[in-house]
């Protein structure tokens, strides 16, 4: 297997490299860490298709619309149908080309579905786990920067005394989605290794509102 790994992983490379576009949250690097993060858990799962879970971490944001775009939750799914087409055309094998598909098609947050397979569920993880940690904080800023939202409220940054809203403040996103992902884990590895990394962000938030003061009233000398 390890052979034909290797073998695919460049040509799996290249066809994602020919769809990326300016989002520097989901660019090859991306691409790259959600491999890593599934092959850890795949030391877990030895019944697991591995180059079925290679071919939909690398093609998994063939189809990458903006998280405000109206049909962002239709995105997994046109990514899964172009991933198969391509596959098709340099010689994937076909009989694995369902699995591709259902793992592309389920590893999305918007589009809310289930997967059923060992594979999918291992991809969905090892891209969730990336929302998590230190690059996970660093893309959700930039994501934040590029939807036009303030870094946070300017006199509550823990949304203390206010409803919290991820859309107007970058800082509310960790309380409003990141939070909750280590309990949406489909695999036990994949929960373990979020917990992890969502412990950095809380420690973050913390942080942060310690220093992040809000403006004082000048005072007369």
């Amino acid at each position: 297997m390890q052979v034909l790994l290797t073998q695919w992983q460049p040509r799996l490379l290249a066809l994602a490299s020919a769809s990326l576009g300016d989002d520097s949250a989901h660019d090859i690097n991306h691409l790259h860490r959600v491999w890593r993060n599934a092959a850890i858990l795949l030391q877990d799962y030895p019944q697991a298709d591995a180059l079925v879970v290679m071919a939909a971490s690398y093609l998994h944001d063939l189809v990458n619309l903006p998280k405000n775009h109206a049909e962002r939750h239709l995105a997994s799914r046109q990514a899964a149908a172009l991933a198969c087409s391509q596959l098709a055309g340099v010689g994937f094998p076909e009989d694995k080309l369902p699995a591709v598909a259902h793992a592309i098609e389920t590893h999305s947050f918007s589009a809310n579905l289930t997967p059923t397979t060992i594979e999918a569920q291992i991809v969905q993880d090892a891209d969730r786990i990336d929302a998590l940690g230190a690059v996970g904080l660093a893309r959700m800023f930039y994501t934040a920067a590029r939807m036009d939202s303030a870094l946070a409220h300017g006199s509550d940054p823990l949304a203390l005394h206010r409803p919290l809203d991820d859309k107007a403040y970058s800082l509310d996103h960790i309380v409003t989605k990141l939070d909750k992902l280590p309990g949406k884990m489909q695999t036990p590895a994949g929960r373990a290794l979020a917990g992890q990394r969502l412990q950095i962000l809380l420690d973050f938030r913390a942080t942060f509102a310690e220093e992040w003061a809000p403006a004082q009233p000048a005072t007369a000398s």
